[in-house]
């Protein structure tokens, strides 16, 4: 049995926010129709890296869901859309600001057809910004909310980065938001209008760092995460070793004098006066002194040696790996965070996205991306639409 069986969602996202919510709750059971433009389809169905004609854009983003197309610029193809929010528990779109009001899927549309639909709406720059009229991407996201400097190197400039942190984070505050709504209106017989946006989630990602820096009114420590205080100061951070491949390690303020130790650096650090973590706090110079030493010192070995003697002492220490090592990597393939799924296009297996839960009793399923249209005369003929009716359709360029 699936987790969200029997839940069904009108899916008119596109990019990676609004798709990938989607397609969680798709792998965990949901019935997803994405609502594709007629002969065109998603935007982005050829982005990424081609596989035949199966891109490593759209399929990450959207395996699992049917796809139904629809010109939603026509009375009969609005019309199609609100028979089918008659049944739907979820509706999600991403459009630019005024575009579902103009096309007549707006929030107050569709909860007079279905007074208990959750309706999820995410936006670049949130509902109440002043730029919220304004369209945007992830590159937005992590501009905008300060992503740029929790990962920037001292000295360099600020840039956004290519893992979509915005879109990503976006897509996960947004299932959850979803969850709560569709709970809510299981209760009260109410749905009600979810708006989330990919610079309020960039920036909900920085966590107790922007806290930190809001308080303090000072920016971050950045290259390496010196946090805590003064007096108690902990670090996380990433060094090369003799190979300059880099491993990480974090230690809190009562781990830093014991690993250092562990590490045979205590006294040479001594002896340059640098054992005090807490100097990094002083001065920029003072901080640069210090990681500039430990980098001397970590590339003295390999790094499966250093993150022994770290682990052996309990602390946390790892390597760093590139998005293919990363890929192959036993903690995450024995997980299933990467897993494999047949394509008879191709007729072979792909590694994809596994998924981050796991359920006990009901597993998450993994599918394929649909081709464009795939489920119309299924999901139309569901809807009491005869074949001659759908033929029309196809003539008319309805569907």
């Amino acid at each position: 049995m699936s987790l969200l069986k029997n839940i069904k969602i009108i899916d008119l996202t596109r990019f990676v926010a609004g798709p990938h919510c989607t397609l969680v709750l798709s792998d965990l059971g949901a019935e997803v129709i994405k609502i594709e433009t007629p002969g065109k389809g998603d935007m982005n169905r050829k982005s990424g890296y081609l596989m035949g004609s199966t891109g490593s854009f759209f399929e990450t983003n959207n395996r699992g869901v049917k796809s139904l197309t629809l010109n939603l610029k026509s009375k009969k193809g609005q019309k199609i859309l609100h028979e089918l929010i008659k049944d739907a528990d979820i509706f999600g779109q991403n459009f630019r600001p005024g575009v579902a009001e103009k096309l007549n899927f707006d929030y107050e549309t569709l909860s007079k057809i279905n007074p208990k639909l959750v309706y999820a709406s995410v936006s670049a720059y949130g509902p109440d910004a002043p730029d919220g009229h304004l369209p945007g991407t992830d590159a937005v996201g992590q501009a905008l909310s300060g992503i740029a400097e929790a990962y920037s190197i001292p000295g360099n400039n600020l840039r956004t980065g290519v893992a979509s942190v915005a879109d990503e984070s976006c897509a996960i505050l947004t299932f959850g938001g979803i969850l709560a709504a569709y709970i809510n209106a299981q209760k009260t017989g109410k749905g009600q209008k979810l708006e989330t946006s990919l610079v309020g989630s960039a920036f909900r990602l920085l966590g107790w760092t922007m806290t930190t820096a809001m308080w303090s009114n000072k920016p971050p420590i950045t290259g390496a995460r010196i946090n805590g205080t003064r007096e108690k100061p902990g670090i996380a951070a990433c060094f090369n070793d003799i190979e300059n491949k880099p491993f990480a390690l974090q230690l809190s303020p009562d781990d830093w004098t014991i690993a250092m130790k562990a590490l045979n650096f205590y006294e040479v650090l001594e002896k340059e006066n640098l054992i005090d973590l807490g100097l990094a706090f002083e001065s920029e110079e003072k901080k640069i002194d210090i990681l500039n030493k430990l980098a001397e010192l970590f590339s003295k070995n390999k790094r499966d040696h250093w993150i022994s003697i770290l682990r052996k002492a309990d602390m946390i220490s790892t390597h760093v790996n590139t998005m293919l090592e990363a890929s192959n990597d036993p903690n995450i393939i024995e997980n299933n965070y990467v897993t494999e799924v047949w394509y008879p296009e191709l007729n072979k297996k792909m590694k994809v996205h596994g998924t981050p839960w796991k359920f006990s009793k009901t597993p998450a399923k993994i599918k394929t991306a649909p081709k464009l249209g795939e489920h119309n005369s299924n999901i139309l003929i569901n809807l009491g639409y005869s074949e001659e009716e759908i033929e029309s359709l196809i003539e008319n360029k309805i569907i």
